[in-house]
């Protein structure tokens, strides 16, 4: 059976580029081994964030009083939180299938290993194999855990994945967080909140070390408060695992270079991702790959050899369900003949579902300083804002960064409830070159979270009057 083009991968880049191609008139098959949506809609970003709104709710109602609502002798029940998000994918995975049904889009279950001439193998769960041939293949395959493989007695210690962490079945009294990242702070706010006691350990010296060093500090502090221990500057030298007590040991190298020993119930590996490139044919064809198994590619996801392209978390950008179906389509619309604008991965917002939540976009504060621009920073704390005070939401900030010569607007990072709502606005102002001067010139309503960032903005052109 032959395609105008076979995506390998059904996740936001594979199952988006599909529909684009289809609309674009080519016939389009796509291949997928486990469930279409792949990790972000069945492992990763809908099923986290129903089980943060359980605990959002959750918090919310253990706060009542504070609105005058009385409620007593809260629970929860934690196999509903985790069905609930099990439902919430599987309705969704429905949903992507009838979009891809109404696209005419062939789907084909199973393995698929690339062969020459533009052949894709694929064999079923029964192990029967079937040879497609496409003028086009983008290979969308995505990532999967990396496994926290440093400690050789591996097999004997309970530590689980962030797969393993949405299916657990009680809630622990104590878990070791393995780096500090965006799935490693989500799961600590999630469990936290239904009262595990949380360990957090980060080799960096500050958690989140992606984001703008003032984010980090003030999260920091929030999760303290919240009784989240954090271990920055520390690594893990052994984990032993005590039959008798049922717990791991944990025996940890900290910032002052000092032995300190923890005891744990579930150890969560959140240190990162990885390619899911091995066993897909690459070197049949000769694909070119980096060291960390990532494949290269060109501005229009083109790879090494003539019709194959790569898109999503196989490709050394960033790894996120946005980028991803963006960069789908610019990779088919390239494909047909169109002129797609090459994707600006400086101004791809990022977001942290925590409470409060974290959202940023374009240049941290230490990046633009290293750039060479000479700095405008405004920042808006929301125990000055109006509508935080009202939501009881005022743990947080915006800050916002210019270029001081020309008020080109570098980057902004935000810590609050609600924010990853905002960076949008941000997003759309740097991809229209928006200067400081002309966001001066724009209102906000008011009493609104949104307002925060035109006082930010005020406050870096020292004119805010409200701080």
């Amino acid at each position: 059976m032959s395609f105008d083009l076979i995506i390998i991968g059904s996740g936001p880049g594979g199952y988006v580029a599909a529909i684009r191609a289809a609309q674009l008139g080519l016939k389009t098959a796509i291949v997928e081994k486990e469930n279409l949506g792949g990790v972000c809609l069945n492992w990763g970003c809908i099923p986290t964030k129903s089980l943060l709104k359980s605990a959002n709710i959750f918090n919310s109602f253990k706060q009542a009083s504070q609105y005058g609502i009385i409620i007593n002798n809260i629970k929860f029940d934690f196999k509903k939180i985790i069905y609930r998000s099990r439902i919430l994918s599987e309705k969704m995975n429905k949903g992507v299938l009838s979009l891809l049904k109404k696209n005419n889009i062939k789907i084909i279950y199973g393995k698929a290993k690339l062969l020459k001439k533009n052949i894709v193998n694929v064999k079923d769960k029964f192990g029967n194999e079937t040879k497609y041939n496409a003028l086009n293949i983008i290979i969308a395959t995505g990532s999967k855990s990396i496994n926290f493989n440093s400690i050789k007695n591996r097999k004997l210690i309970n530590i689980i994945n962030s797969r393993e962490a949405l299916l657990l079945k009680t809630i622990p009294k104590t878990i070791l967080i393995i780096g500090s990242g965006a799935i490693g702070l989500e799961f600590a706010y999630f469990y936290n909140s239904f009262g595990s006691k949380i360990y957090i350990i980060e080799k960096m010296s500050n958690i989140l070390p992606s984001s703008d060093l003032d984010i980090s500090i003030h999260l920091k502090k929030i999760l303290k408060k919240n009784g989240v221990i954090i271990k920055t500057s520390s690594i893990i030298k052994d984990l032993i695992y005590l039959n008798d007590k049922q717990c791991t040991k944990v025996i940890i190298n900290n910032s002052k270079n000092e032995h300190e020993i923890l005891y744990v119930d579930v150890i969560i590996s959140a240190i990162g991702i990885c390619p899911n490139t091995e066993n897909l044919g690459l070197e049949n064809i000769g694909i070119k790959q980096n060291n960390t198994k990532h494949i290269c590619v060109d501005k229009y996801y083109s790879t090494n050899v003539k019709g194959y392209y790569a898109i999503g978390d196989v490709i050394p950008s960033i790894s996120l369900a946005h980028v991803a179906s963006y960069e789908g389509i610019i990779c088919v619309e390239k494909i047909t003949g169109l002129n797609p604008s090459p994707l600006n991965y400086n101004n791809v917002p990022m977001c942290i579902y925590t409470n409060p939540e974290i959202s940023y976009v374009g240049y941290s504060e230490k990046e633009a300083l290293k750039k060479g621009f000479k700095l405008k920073i405004g920042k808006f704390p929301f125990t000055a804002l109006g509508k935080a005070k009202v939501n009881d939401a005022t743990d947080g900030f915006i800050k916002i960064i210019f270029d001081k010569k020309y008020g080109e607007l570098l980057g902004c990072h935000m810590i609050g409830s609600g924010v990853t709502e905002l960076i949008s606005e941000i997003v759309v102002a740097r991809q229209l070159e928006t200067t400081l001067f002309d966001f001066l010139k724009c209102i906000h309503p008011h009493p609104t979270i949104s307002e925060s960032i035109i006082e930010a903005i005020n406050n870096a052109d020292k004119k805010c009057i409200h701080i």
